[in-house]
């Protein structure tokens, strides 16, 4: 198979596996190209590349940023950027403070619910050691509550607690705009595509994008119908824009694969050329 997974997450971020192990997936599941595009941080990009020499499949450095605008969460996928940009990652380093500060909120909001739960029971849980360049999120948190023995399964630990009006949410505190990702991506060397866009329930959203910066969209993804994936590849064609699609794997907990299987959505691994001669531009 000439085919690229061009969307998954490792444990640089909330992800499930080492990224050598995504690699190895990859592999096995026959594809030539993986993206590691871990949530605001490349911290998996070198580990991944060397895996990528062994198995021989080729690995696109990339990341997802997160931002927002009108009050949704919409985020970025960056391919190709330079992983040693040091402006990058000085911004990288910003995001994931602002995600630590909502982290830090949500366990406020679980003591505040008699749940004595810590920041350190949440590194360990995600495996961290204070100072890692790697991002901490509310799957960490759902872990650290199961080992707590707060919560049976991850899922009830968002069912009860972390999903958006549920106990102890806190909403996302103000990020940067979809445009200043794009901007940020370019400046570091890459393309900028918007991740999944038909999961933000307005899909004029993405050809707003399309006109403020972005170079494409992700059509395929695990989490598209058919029918959203034809109309996101048709706006990003007609406006002269890439296509770019992926399975945004994470892993599998209890047998249950969030997203999808790495491999379960791909593009032509003939996009690469394009994605690398776009992002030389």
């Amino acid at each position: 198979m000439n085919r690229a997974d061009l969307h998954t997450h490792t444990t640089a971020s909330d992800g499930l596996h080492r990224p050598a192990d995504n690699v190895r997936m990859a592999k096995e599941a026959g594809l030539a190209a993986i993206a590691i595009t871990d949530h605001d941080t490349v911290a998996g990009v070198a580990e991944a590349a060397e895996a990528g020499k062994r198995y021989g499949i080729e690995v696109v450095p990339g990341v997802e940023i997160s931002t927002s605008f009108e009050g949704r969460e919409i985020h970025v996928l960056g391919y190709y950027v330079d992983t040693a940009d040091q402006t990058l990652l000085r911004r990288l380093i910003s995001q994931r403070r602002v995600r630590d500060s909502r982290n830090e909120g949500i366990v406020s909001r679980l003591n505040e619910l008699g749940i004595p739960i810590t920041m350190a029971h949440v590194m360990e849980a995600a495996g961290r050691e204070p100072g890692q360049d790697e991002t901490i999120g509310r799957p960490h948190i759902a872990d650290a509550l199961v080992r707590l023995g707060a919560v049976a399964t991850t899922q009830e630990a968002f069912d009860r607690y972390l999903a958006e009006g549920k106990a102890a949410y806190v909403a996302p505190p103000p990020r940067i705009s979809p445009p200043e990702a794009f901007a940020w991506i370019h400046e570091a060397g890459g393309t900028a595509i918007v991740a999944h866009p038909g999961l933000y329930r307005n899909d004029a959203l993405a050809e707003r994008f399309l006109l403020s910066g972005a170079d494409g969209l992700e059509a395929y993804h695990s989490d598209h119908e058919p029918a959203a994936e034809s109309y996101f590849r048709e706006l990003a064609e007609r406006h002269g824009k890439l296509v770019t699609g992926g399975s945004d794997f994470h892993g599998a907990r209890k047998g249950k694969v969030y997203h999808g299987p790495i491999g379960n959505r791909t593009v032509d691994a003939a996009v690469l050329t394009v994605l690398r001669r776009h992002a030389a531009r």
